[in-house]
C-alpha cells in the first residue's frame, strides 16, 4: 500500500512539473529551453503510469486523487497561496476515492 502510495506521488510529481515549466514558458515567457525539461518530465510522467500495478483505467481514475493532493502541496509549497479548509477536505476526499479505488477486495 505505502509503494503504490509513493508511486501515484511520484507519478503526480512529474505530471505538474511538466506542466508547470510548460506554464512558466507560455504564460510567464521564459525561457523556451524549459521545454526540454517539461517533455522529459511528462515522459518520466508516462512510463510512470506503466509501472502500476493495475489495470490503465483504474490506475487513472485512482491517480486522480493523488494528483489532487499533490497539486494543493504543490499550491503551497511552490505557489505560496495557504490551504483553506476546503482544500484540505477536497483533499481528504480525492485520497479516499483513491483508496476505495486501488484498495478494494479482490
Amino acid at each position: 500500500m505505502v509503494n503504490v502510495t509513493l508511486l501515484f506521488g511520484l507519478t503526480a510529481v512529474a505530471g505538474i512539473l511538466g506542466c508547470y515549466l510548460t506554464w512558466l514558458v507560455v504564460k510567464m515567457e521564459k525561457s523556451p529551453w524549459l521545454l526540454l525539461p517539461s517533455v522529459l518530465s511528462l515522459a518520466v510522467f508516462a512510463w510512470l503510469l506503466t509501472l502500476h500495478p493495475s489495470a490503465a483505467g483504474r490506475i487513472y481514475a485512482a491517480y486522480g486523487g493523488a494528483y489532487i493532493c499533490v497539486a494543493l502541496a504543490w499550491l503551497r509549497l511552490v505557489d505560496g497561496v495557504g490551504l483553506t479548509r476546503w482544500d484540505l477536505l477536497g483533499g481528504a476526499v480525492a485520497l479516499s476515492g483513491m483508496a476505495i479505488i486501488m484498495f478494494q477486495p479482490r
